[in-house]
């Protein structure tokens, strides 16, 4: 019955016999990138013990966090490379296929976007340690600089540039992994405002108690207060490019001042009869 179908199973029979060396071929390339892969990345991982590279990462407070979500850096990286061989690989079967139709284009695209996606990953692990390490250093540089009593003042600084260059690396990692748009940066913005206002609201807040003990009934007050303008300011950078959200943020700022306003009133009051009471006395 297939017979009246004209099927020249000569030719079936060869297509089926490439198309399954093909597969085959495609399969042992994909299975050498991950045996070289594996090696690879094995060696680095074997490089980062013996460097001291993780012992340093390890007492940086990035490292620190790393540890404790149980996050080993050296067997991380050695699997990221690992992953972006075999991703070359992977890459290069598929083309060795030559899969056509739109199919052929889909698997393309997903095949072209891989070791953008795997070396986005790696260029933000990379840079999150280079970035911990070189602010670890220029923290202890700063610490040693300042006076005793402005101590924390270097601290600040090393903090807002660790915020400063985490915003950076992530901001390229992201154009690399092509995740653009019209909130991403914003987004970014708006992080590094917010994470920078809560180091500056608790060093100064912190310098003003140990200065002037007392302010220190007025200390709650005013951090809380330094954290909502810096949390309004973040969110307003945040939503910048959607109209709508940032008035609604303007008028929830707006009221949030007013309310700071009257809770500071008492506050004032008790701090302004003390010192009276005080210069009196």
């Amino acid at each position: 019955m297939l017979l009246q179908f004209g099927i020249d199973w000569g030719q079936l029979l060869r297509d089926i016999i490439a198309y399954g060396i093909q597969g085959i071929i495609a399969i042992i390339i994909i299975l050498v990138a991950w045996a070289i892969g594996s090696v690879i990345g094995r060696a680095v991982n074997k490089l980062i013990e013996r460097t001291g590279l993780e012992k340093a990462f390890d007492r940086t407070d990035v490292g620190k966090a790393f540890r404790a979500a149980g996050i080993d850096l050296s067997n991380l990286i050695g699997m990221l490379i690992t992953a972006f061989v075999v991703v070359i690989g992977i890459v290069v079967a598929l083309g060795y296929l030559r899969i056509g139709g739109e199919a052929g284009v889909l698997v393309a695209q997903v095949a072209e976007y891989l070791p953008r996606l795997i070396g986005g990953i790696i260029l933000l692990t990379a840079g999150l340690i280079l970035v911990a390490l070189l602010t670890d250093y220029i923290g202890k540089l700063l610490t040693g600089l300042f006076p005793k009593q402005f101590v924390e003042i270097g601290e600040l600084l090393r903090n807002l540039l660790l915020i400063g260059l985490i915003a950076l690396i992530v901001s390229i990692a992201l154009d690399l992994m092509l995740f653009t748009g019209p909130l991403v940066y914003p987004l970014i913005l708006g992080t590094v405002i917010i994470g920078a206002g809560i180091f500056i609201g608790h060093t100064v807040v912190r310098n003003i108690i140990e200065d002037h003990p007392e302010f220190a009934s007025a200390a709650p007050y005013a951090k809380f207060l330094v954290y909502l303008i810096f949390l309004m300011v973040g969110l307003g950078a945040i939503f910048a490019n959607f109209p709508q959200a940032a008035h609604v943020i303007q008028n929830v700022a707006w009221g949030i001042a007013i309310a700071a306003a009257v809770l500071l009133i008492p506050v004032i009051y008790t701090l302004a009869k003390k010192m009276a009471g005080e210069a009196k006395g």
